[in-house]
């Protein structure tokens, strides 16, 4: 890999979940997929928290992994920005060193058709 492939993992409360994988599915060229599930927040911040939620000390959002070209991301972000307009988003990048899909035993690199 030569650096210009990453990981995108986006934060959001559960309430904006149909926003943001509308938004991302929207993408044109098509982004090569995602992966979202619900997950629990654990933090310093209950503002935004519903009664249940402070009592159980904990908060429901949803979480979405993509795995892109780098040079996709600020715009996609910046959409994404504009499109879900909720408190509570939060985002970090990392790098890929590989992506592959196992096919019949073989590991194919697709990071270029990414």
């Amino acid at each position: 890999m030569d650096g210009q492939v990453c990981k995108l993992t986006l934060i959001y409360p559960a309430s904006a979940e149909d926003q943001v994988i509308e938004v991302l599915l929207e993408q044109e060229p098509a982004l090569p997929g995602f992966t979202s599930w619900a997950v629990d927040g654990h933090g310093h911040d209950f503002a935004h928290a519903s009664a249940a939620e402070r009592v159980r000390g904990r908060v429901k959002n949803g979480m979405l992994v993509a795995v892109m070209p780098r040079p996709r991301l600020l715009p996609l972000l910046d959409i994404v920005r504009d499109k879900v307009p909720v408190p509570g988003l939060a985002y970090w990048v990392e790098p890929v060193d590989g992506f592959f899909r196992l096919t019949d035993g073989a590991e194919d690199e697709i990071a270029q058709g990414i």
